[in-house]
């Protein structure tokens, strides 16, 4: 018998969990999706080690505490010894890219490799809706959430939103709806996963310095379809032709959405209000002045999130009535504080170029832009045409600050250096005129410099609301 056979990978709910008790497992990456595998497979009996390339003492205190669940911690630089060895069973973290050297072993001995999401979602019976695209994906998860929240079923937000589906799988009731944000890192690492609702909103290129190509990209990102049945549902982007495409790898029946035009199925914009057409007649949303987020990027989020909604039976009137409520997710376009005349935006979730020009077309306003990081092998030069006519001075920190630098001087946008985000901000601050917007939406990941989007936007904030 070999390890495929010892752990039973073909089931789901408890007759997975009870598969494990006793099942050696390592968790490969110990940050909040790590930490979160660990203790659901403590939880159901498993035998666990957790690994990672950095020290315990810089994990943090949820990794240290995993010991005290009787985790076998086995950290630090290189390939711990042993940390994979009799292993049955091997979960990796979105982090660790599945030709990572360390797992050769692993294959070697056809031990199963899978990441925290389908770990999660093998934990739990509910029915879920999983939602992906290269932008968008956490407001429109957020939105789902929000309206499903108004009919009686349980409803629970998590994936990479920040609240690892691991977290909630042993206690989420399976009569409940599970709304997920999936990466293509989360996706690629996926077997059985097999969403009733899979959503795609758009596709452009990102995380090419991990997929290598755009076309390993789409194809990490088209494994949301891998196992769906044509009793599940696809809801994808009629505007965008990269997801168009995508039309051909599910087996469910799909729900298009186009803010550009009536659908003879689906859901849009029509006169300037959002409709749906799914049963032969057309169903009135709400007008389109009534979504709170600015960009028609947000009008796509919101014609995918009433669509999923749709299809899990809320009513037109209760959609309405959250996406009116509705204020955005913090780090995506959203608005800090006035001063002095200008408006400050913390967009540090726009971690792509294509990010960045969504809230770049948001604004008609002169905008300060602050932008840089870790730039994962994208092409800089689409930032150049966006920014002529609405960038009035951009603010460039990080490892690729350079790079946008070249790419801005091609529009002839004047161009400062900075050597941290408090400079930046100082900078911007100066450069902005009255009725003006400075807008922090760096088009990079944030990992040269701060340990992720979230920690970038949050100092940037607390930066903006020291000035006087």
């Amino acid at each position: 018998m070999n390890a495929l056979d010892e752990v039973d990978m073909s089931t789901r709910g408890r007759a997975y969990l009870s598969s494990l008790a006793g099942r050696r497992v390592t968790v490969f990456g110990l940050a909040k999706s790590g930490v979160a595998a660990a203790r659901l497979l403590r939880a159901v009996g498993a035998e666990v080690v957790g690994t990672d390339a950095k020290p315990v003492a810089s994990l943090g205190r949820d990794v240290a505490a995993l010991a005290d669940l009787g985790v076998r911690l086995a950290t630090g630089p290189g390939e711990p010894a042993g940390a994979f060895a009799g292993a049955d069973l091997v979960v990796v973290s979105p982090g660790v890219p599945l030709d990572t050297p360390a797992l050769a072993s692993v294959r070697a001995r056809q031990v199963p490799i899978i990441g925290e999401l389908e770990l999660g979602w093998r934990a739990t019976e509910a029915d879920t809706i999983a939602i992906t695209g290269t932008n968008g994906k956490t407001t429109t998860t957020a939105l789902t959430g929000s309206i499903l929240a108004l009919q009686p079923r349980p409803v629970l937000v998590a994936g990479n939103i920040g609240t690892p589906l691991a977290a909630h799988a042993l206690t989420f009731p399976a009569d409940g709806l599970v709304v997920c944000e999936v990466s293509s890192f989360q996706l690629e690492s996926t077997e059985l996963f097999q969403p009733r609702v899979a959503v795609v909103l758009n596709l452009t290129p990102d995380h090419l310095d991990r997929h290598g190509t755009f076309e390993a990209y789409a194809d990490a990102k088209a494994r949301i379809f891998a196992n769906q049945t044509p009793a599940d549902c696809a809801v994808l982007n009629a505007d965008d032709e990269p997801t168009r495409a995508l039309a051909s790898r599910t087996s469910a029946p799909i729900v298009w959405f186009s803010r550009r035009r009536e659908l003879a199925h689906g859901v849009f914009v029509r006169a300037g209000r959002i409709a749906a057409k799914l049963n032969g007649h057309v169903e009135d949303i709400c007008p389109v002045s009534e979504i709170f987020l600015r960009g028609q990027h947000n009008v796509e989020n919101v014609l995918a999130a009433t669509a999923c909604a749709l299809w899990t039976g809320v009513s037109p009137a209760a959609i309405r009535t959250a996406i009116g409520r509705f204020r955005g997710v913090a780090h995506r376009i959203e608005w800090v504080r006035d001063l002095a005349g200008v408006k400050y935006y913390n967009d540090s979730k726009g971690t792509n170029v294509d990010s960045t020009l969504r809230a770049l077309e948001s604004f008609a306003e002169p905008i300060v832009l602050i932008a840089g990081g870790k730039g994962k092998g994208q092409d800089f030069k689409p930032l150049a045409s966006a920014s002529r006519g609405r960038v009035a001075h951009a603010v460039l920190i990080g490892e690729d600050a350079r790079k946008i630098g070249g790419a801005l001087g091609d529009a002839h946008i004047p161009v400062t250096y900075a050597g941290s985000l408090q400079d930046a901000v100082e900078r911007a601050r100066a450069a902005a005129a009255p009725g003006g917007i400075v807008l922090l939406s760096p088009a990079c990941a944030s990992f040269d410099m701060f340990d992720n989007f979230e920690h970038r936007g949050e100092v940037f904030k607390k930066i903006v609301e020291r000035l006087d």
